[in-house]
């Protein structure tokens, strides 16, 4: 007898996390939707966190590494080790409401034509305030965690948005694996909005789930601010420009997107951060060859209109600003794009 083969794998890369993952591995166990099966990627910390976790429940399981392959490579070899057909990815200091997986997958089932969907992120400290409600992707090149830090009261009903925040997102598999996953190089930042990038390039859709909620610290392993995630940051979101963006696009906002890592280069030098700054626009610039490359192939596979990435982003300068939230209606649903279902939720 062949082996049952869960709905949803749960994969959560663990890098020195600390005390936030017990309480993340103790809220995914009191999911009330039951068919899924937990991962726990040991990024070789060295802290002793996953350890300290004890047995596990039943259907969790711990895959260990011998280096730190960063938030990219641990997902990616994490969900080689599963068949589920859709894998979630959660942050070790995320933890999810007990009706977290079975919103996400009531969502699959009104829009089967999606491949990711995206939580409701609320401050863990905070909880009146929202950590984010799906990533946002400027005309810029500039992206964010649409409306982090306002009242969650502002939170916009379900709807379309351009990536999920990979905190706590859903991906159909068959999609997440035709991509090849997270880009390595990236190693964090920015992963899972080149990730939605491509999937995008290639027709897919992104539904922002806001009755699927998770709390958030938030940058719990590297630390908020810190010069590791200024390095990263500023270094992938020019790949990810450079990479995806569609042609049409690409060079008449290439000026925009200059100017904007300009002016938050600028910024950063004004909050004391401008040595990563630095670092990681000379490591984007340096490394830009195998990006280009990836470019080309991207771009000759693409699948839809210059147009239709033009639709789902965010265009206007306020929106930069208030780093508001960027949410579409959900078209009608069409039953002829179906693809598979995922049984009853439970």
């Amino acid at each position: 007898m062949s082996e049952r083969v869960p709905t949803v794998c749960v994969i959560v890369v663990a890098y020195d996390s600390g005390a936030h993952l017990g309480r993340c591995i103790a809220a995914l166990a009191r999911q009330s939707w039951r068919d899924f099966e937990a991962i726990v990627f040991d990024n070789a910390s060295h802290d002793g966190a996953v350890d300290a976790l004890g047995p596990l429940p039943e259907g969790f399981r711990i895959v260990r590494s011998k280096r730190n392959l960063g938030f990219a490579g641990g997902n990616n070899r994490a969900a080689a080790e599963t068949r589920a057909p859709w894998i979630a990815t959660l942050n070790p200091d995320a933890f999810p409401a007990p009706d977290w997986l079975a919103r996400l997958m009531a969502a699959v089932e009104r829009h089967p034509d999606a491949d990711m969907f995206g939580s409701t992120q609320l401050l863990a400290d905070d909880p009146s305030r929202l950590d984010g409600a799906g990533d946002v992707y400027h005309a810029s090149g500039i992206h964010w965690r649409g409306l982090h830090g306002r009242p969650a009261a502002l939170l916009p009903p379900e709807g379309e948005v351009f990536a999920p925040c990979a905190a706590a997102a859903l991906y159909r598999a068959r999609t997440f694996h035709a991509q090849g996953g997270f880009d390595e190089r990236f190693f964090c930042f920015s992963e899972d909005v080149d990730l939605a990038f491509r999937i995008r390039l290639a027709g897919g859709r992104c539904i922002q789930v806001a009755d699927a909620v998770v709390h958030h610290v938030g940058s719990g392993s590297t630390g908020r601010g810190s010069a590791f995630s200024v390095r990263h940051g500023v270094r992938n979101r020019l790949w990810t420009f450079v990479k995806n963006m569609p042609g049409p696009l690409f060079w008449p906002l290439l000026p925009v997107h200059i100017a904007a890592n300009l002016g938050a280069l600028v910024i950063a030098v004004a909050r004391g951060r401008g040595r990563p700054a630095w670092q990681g626009l000379g490591e984007a610039v340096i490394g830009i060859g195998p990006i280009w490359q990836a470019r080309r192939e991207l771009q000759r596979r693409r699948r839809v209109s210059a147009w239709h990435i033009a639709r789902v982003i965010a265009w206007s300068p306020f929106a930069l600003f208030r780093r508001a939230a960027h949410v579409l209606p959900v078209p009608p649903r069409n039953d002829a794009c179906r693809r598979e279902s995922v049984g009853p939720a439970r």
